[in-house]
């Protein structure tokens, strides 16, 4: 069963088939990034993050769309120069090939779910 493989073979992923609340799978640290992949396959991976205040991830880019999914506290997620800032729940896509960054304003924990082309 490809989702046993999965949970077995990338650490920290979660168990087929348990409902999870998303927001218990990471703690935030003090002065710190915490990441932990919670499922990983050809067509991508999903990862929850806790950052501290002040915390941020440099601007880069990704050669496939990805998507950032608030969980709790506040994000700016910077996308081709411009800000987007975020609240608990919202979400926004990060197209492919576009420099972005993601800052922390206040403590904040969020998923990333990374959308990899198969073909």
């Amino acid at each position: 069963m490809e989702a046993d493989k999965t949970a077995t073979t990338t650490p920290g992923a979660l168990a087929p088939s348990m409902p999870t609340v998303l927001t218990t799978t990471v703690e935030i640290a003090p002065g710190a990034i915490v990441s932990r992949t919670l499922a990983r396959s050809a067509g991508g991976n999903v990862t929850v993050f806790a950052f501290d205040q002040g915390q941020e991830l440099a601007e880069h880019s990704a050669p496939f769309d990805a998507m950032v999914h608030l969980l709790e506290g506040a994000l700016v997620v910077v996308i081709g120069g411009r800000d987007y800032e975020l609240s608990s729940g919202a979400a926004i896509i990060m197209p492919a090939d576009v420099p972005h960054a993601v800052r922390a304003p206040e403590k904040a924990k969020w998923m990333l779910v990374m959308l990899k082309d198969e073909s």
